[in-house]
């Protein structure tokens, strides 16, 4: 059973940056890819970005394109979702997850994190 860790979320003003992690319990490099989702309050939650198993390709939402950037550390088992010029519409409890493949959409994933909240104040 793959176990997955978030932290790094906070309160932060507008145009501001936060790094969120995802730790694994085990290596996932070649075997899952790890999107991030959000999710805010009364809303559906909604694909942030992914980075595929293997290669690494990285997908976003338009709305964070040139905003946000994944990446991860192998070595450390972890993936990051750094955060940078923040609004108020970014405010949501973040998630990362865990699937075969990168999709948009959250009912394709097996494997979820508790998540963690990203205020950002105006």
């Amino acid at each position: 059973q793959l176990q997955l860790v978030e932290s790094g979320g906070g309160l932060v003003q507008t145009g501001g940056s936060l790094r969120l992690s995802c730790a694994a319990s085990r290596l996932v490099l070649d075997y899952y890819s790890i999107a991030w989702f959000r999710q805010a309050p009364g809303k559906e939650r909604e694909g942030v970005s992914c980075i595929s198993k293997g290669a690494g390709t990285t997908y976003y939402t338009d709305s964070v394109k040139g905003r946000f950037t994944i990446s991860r550390d192998s070595a450390k088992n972890t993936h990051y979702l750094q955060m940078n010029n923040l609004k108020p519409e970014d405010t949501a409890v973040y998630y990362c997850a865990a699937s075969q493949g990168c999709y948009m959409d959250y009912t394709k994933y097996n494997y979820w994190g508790q998540g963690t909240q990203v205020t950002v104040s105006s």
